[in-house]
């Protein structure tokens, strides 16, 4: 390329030019030459106010001639220099149709997600309407307004997670139940799942993160009767048409009177195995008629309406019914369990 005049700046350029071998140099050219602040021709541009002024417009149109010059010359330049980048890339990555493809790997719903979107239709279809609660929660919802008074041992720092002195991660989901009756008047259908959070130590059937799903219903009427009616409903559904449900009495602060609750072994169908200890029947959650305070606490008068209310482990239903011995395996993500499901 030439030009009708010489200029040491398009001798500069052109050695500049041929050394720079991909679009990196280019660019460092393109900057060193025209760049508006640092170019050189942008800098010689500047010494124009510095000429005579019947030599300006002479000069002006010689360094517009080589600014033209330049780019047209890098515009050049780089096209070819893209081309020969994409032809070298072509070639080392060119693609044999003929080769066997890539196995694609299918991903699984986690056991508790399944079990969780399991138990969920489940008490829609029985009239429960699922809500959600929030899982950093005030001292007073989570163990005051369910009747847990400040002397309780599950109020220690040793068994919860305290952010203040009057905030902590809920453990249960039951602090749903109150904040549901503050605001809605019976009758009242909820399930709440999710995450709760307690101090335990880690181990097979311990973790200081697990998942639960509390249940409540208030109403005129209610008993214990329909308590044992809904949980059989469910299980059944759950589990198989002939699972039994047995319910043993004990204490928890937010109900009276309260009970464990039982379920025949769906592994052995109540005639003993390793799973059941050859008792016929496992563990499964806690439950019990709401305590009058607690209904107080919510804003419901306790003489005209009465409730049931109970909490079950979503992880230990997700152990029972894939016969899972470990918890943490529900937390390790170790792709060779998750597999299997």
């Amino acid at each position: 390329m030439s030009l009708e005049f010489s200029h040491p700046l398009w001798d500069s350029f052109l050695e500049d030019l041929e050394a720079a071998q991909d679009i990196s140099s280019l660019t460092e050219v393109r900057d060193k030459y025209l760049s508006r602040t640092k170019g050189l021709l942008s800098l010689e541009m500047r010494q124009l106010g510095k000429l005579p002024p019947e030599q300006r417009p002479g000069e002006g149109q010689k360094l517009n001639q080589l600014k033209n010059a330049v780019s047209d010359a890098l515009d050049q330049a780089s096209e070819i220099r893209k081309k020969a980048e994409s032809d070298s890339r072509l070639s080392r990555e060119h693609l044999d149709v003929t080769l066997p493809g890539y196995e694609t790997r299918l991903g699984a719903v986690h056991p508790i997600r399944r079990i969780w979107e399991e138990m969920e239709p489940i008490f829609v279809g029985m009239g429960f309407q699922v809500v959600e609660g929030p899982e950093v929660e005030s001292d007073f919802y989570n163990f005051e307004a369910l009747n847990i008074p400040e002397s309780h041992p599950a109020r220690n720092d040793q068994d919860t997670f305290y952010i203040t002195p009057h905030t902590l991660l809920r453990t249960h989901t039951s602090p749903a139940q109150v904040r549901t009756m503050e605001k809605q008047k019976p009758p009242i259908r909820i399930v709440v799942p999710g995450r709760v959070y307690r101090r335990d130590a880690v181990d097979a059937t311990h973790s200081p993160m697990f998942h639960q799903v509390e249940g409540l219903l208030v109403d005129r009427n209610i008993t214990m009767a329909d308590l044992k009616g809904s949980l059989e409903c469910f299980f059944r559904e759950l589990f198989s048409a002939d699972t039994g449900v047995r319910l043993r009495p004990s204490y928890f602060p937010f109900v009276e009177p309260g009970a464990e609750v039982d379920i025949s072994c769906p592994f052995c169908s109540g005639s003993g195995c390793r799973v059941c200890k050859k008792s016929g029947w496992i563990e499964i959650l806690g439950a019990g008629m709401v305590h009058p305070r607690v209904l107080t606490m919510g804003g419901i008068d306790p003489e005209q309406y009465t409730g049931y209310a109970w909490g079950m482990g979503i992880d230990r239903i997700a152990m029972l019914k894939y016969q899972i011995d470990d918890m943490r395996l529900l937390f390790e993500n170790d792709i060779r369990f998750l597999r299997q499901f």
